[in-house]
């Protein structure tokens, strides 16, 4: 595959011009973020856009109808949110949110700070494409199914998988060489990748990567699936504290639940999923957060049929969408057309003016349905006279 045009992938200096204004999106390595800077997010939020803070399907944020982009800048970079001008796009470091908290073979949260140090020190890969991704899986499979272009998926507690373009390549490494191999492959990647901006799309990508580092498989690849597996709710740390697991309805965080969410203290992980994971509480702290928050919109019901829905932008946001999907999307929820349970079967594909549909889908103002999860989901997709379902084919 080659590419007509340059990424355009936006970041903070330099936004996405979005039909309903200018719209920044903020690296966050491993979805990490202190509460001093969710307090910011918030603020610029309120301040600088549309009030709200959105989660992306990588672990970032963005903020819509930013008005004043300098200001953004200098905000964000005051609070460690914009750490290197040149690199700011290419920080896209997607890391198992639970790890190091609640199972999986080893704890990845000591690679994010050395990855992230390690791109930013080298000028090189500045170039990169935006939209490359890195992946840190501690084992339990969760995001090296993400289809990330550089990572590493443990397989005990000092071993770890080289994954390149979505695939285990069967070489093995210690932890202490991980995040070295990693940036070597990512140099690796630049000097092969020409126009294209992913590695699956570089003619045999992966074995010329391997060539580059000079590895050779060792082990019988492991086979990894997409998962859509949110953590909600109480989840008991293996050091007996809790951390909560809180859905994002369609990943938009009003400002002000923002506010009350920093204003707990306590270290925050925004997921692949568009959730979050507030960590490190006391029995009695968590209790109140969740009293104090679900009523806000946060979602601590792992049955609640929100968690059963994703949507593109729509309208106002998109110009190609035909309607405002997101609302379209909200009232099927608040009118109880969106059910848990199995999809409908492919055989079952229809038109409606309200859908009514079961088990996972992605709701989309066009046929590119942007955002669209990688697991199997029903599509719900806008058309002139309403909403063409189509059930998921086990792609």
């Amino acid at each position: 595959m080659t590419r007509s045009r340059p990424d355009s992938c936006p970041g903070v200096l330099r936004l996405h011009d979005a039909a309903d204004g200018p719209l920044a999106r903020i690296r966050l390595p491993g979805g990490r973020l202190r509460p001093d800077q969710l307090q910011v997010l918030a603020e610029a939020a309120r301040d600088l856009g549309n009030e709200a803070v959105e989660l992306t399907s990588r672990g970032n944020v963005q903020l819509r109808q930013v008005h004043d982009a300098a200001a953004l800048a200098e905000r964000l970079a005051a609070a460690d949110l914009l750490p290197s001008p040149t690199h700011e796009r290419v920080r896209n470091i997607v890391a198992s949110p639970l790890s190091g908290r609640v199972g999986g073979w080893a704890d990845v949260h000591p690679l994010i700070p050395a990855l992230d140090a390690g791109l930013q020190a080298a000028p090189e890969l500045s170039g990169l494409p935006g939209r490359v991704l890195f992946t840190l899986d501690d084992g339990r499979g969760d995001v090296s199914g993400l289809g990330g272009d550089i990572g590493v998926h443990a397989t005990g507690d000092d071993e770890y998988a080289l994954v390149l373009a979505g695939r285990d390549t069967g070489v093995r490494m210690s932890a202490d060489s991980a995040v070295a191999t990693m940036l070597d492959a990512a140099h690796g990647f630049q000097r092969v990748r020409g126009d294209r901006w992913r590695l699956h799309e570089v003619p045999d990508g992966a074995a010329r990567i391997l060539a580059h580092l000079g590895r050779t498989p060792a082990s019988e690849p492991l086979e990894f699936g997409a998962r859509h597996d949110i953590p909600i709710g109480w989840l008991t740390q293996d050091d007996d504290r809790v951390a909560l697991g809180a859905g994002v309805p369609l990943g938009s965080l009003p400002a002000r639940t923002a506010e009350f969410l920093a204003a707990v203290d306590r270290p925050l992980v925004v997921t692949p999923w568009r959730s979050l994971v507030l960590g490190d509480l006391d029995e009695w702290v968590a209790e109140q957060v969740v009293r104090v928050l679900a009523p806000m919109g946060l979602i601590f019901d792992a049955a609640s049929p929100w968690l059963l829905v994703t949507a593109c932008a729509g309208q106002p946001g998109c110009a190609k969408s035909r309607t405002d999907v997101r609302a379209d999307a909200a009232a099927a929820v608040a009118e109880g057309r969106v059910h848990d349970g199995p999809p409908p079967s492919p055989e079952h594909a229809r038109t409606a003016a309200d859908p009514d549909v079961s088990g996972r889908q992605h709701w989309s103002g066009c046929e590119r349905r942007c955002g669209r999860p990688r697991v199997p989901v029903t599509d719900v997709v806008a058309e002139p006279d309403g909403y063409r379902i189509t059930p998921p084919t086990g792609d």
